[in-house]
């Protein structure tokens, strides 16, 4: 039988270049994977471009990968916070890049990403800085900015439970960003509180079936926000 379990969080990062793209699940807190993104920093891949809903919490995660100079850009919809002073001191100091992209339109260009689809036109951000350089178009006399699909040579998401096989399930507000993510990357890796057997997952609540997940690592369980 298929068995996508690795040992440890370093196998499963194993093979990550630097200039990767990367995605990362999570609102905030809630839902990131926080053990991957500790290992991808003792990994070392640096040159990074990660793909997230914020760019980082106080000194911990996705704030410590850029605090150690791994990533020179930030593509997300909310990169300022009361919390954000890593990011911030970076930004000021012109030591990394930022794309701002309003949350929706980030969520459906992951999602485009991952359905193979070249674009969509939205009413979000036409008129504004987020809008300049990119086709336009009125359809039925509104007017709508095309945006372009992002995808990543790597996902790491936060799972609630998975199986050998890779099937996940999250657990109420961290299901957020992670779903899609697993679609719209080369390679998907996934923490999980527990593995569970092939079957001890309810059919009817796997939310990523295995087919988008490539490795599987068990990290044990945490406080769920």
């Amino acid at each position: 039988m298929l068995d996508k379990r690795v040992a440890d969080v370093a196998a499963a990062l194993d093979g990550i270049q630097d200039g990767a793209t990367v995605l990362v699940g999570g609102f905030g807190l809630a839902g990131q994977p926080i053990a991957l993104i500790d290992g991808l920093r003792e990994q070392g891949a640096k040159d990074l471009t990660i793909v997230a809903n914020n760019a980082g919490n106080g000194d911990t995660g996705l704030a410590a990968l850029l605090k150690a100079g791994q990533v020179r850009k930030v593509i997300c919809s909310f990169p300022r916070q009361v919390d954000s002073w890593v990011f911030d001191e970076l930004y000021l100091a012109g030591k990394i890049e930022l794309e701002v992209v309003p949350q929706g339109n980030l969520a459906e260009r992951i999602r485009a990403g991952g359905a193979g689809i070249g674009g969509f036109f939205t009413p979000t951000g036409v008129g504004t800085l987020l809008a300049e350089g990119k086709e336009t178009r009125v359809i039925d006399g509104r007017e709508y900015v095309l945006e372009s699909p992002i995808k990543g040579d790597v996902a790491l998401i936060g799972a609630f439970k998975g199986d050998q096989l890779g099937n996940l399930v999250y657990r109420k507000t961290s299901r957020n960003f992670n779903p899609v993510m697993a679609t719209a990357a080369t390679l998907t890796i996934a923490q999980v509180d527990e593995v569970v057997p092939v079957g001890g997952l309810d059919p009817e609540a796997i939310v990523t079936p295995a087919l988008y997940v490539d490795r599987v690592v068990e990290v044990g369980a945490r406080e769920w926000l």
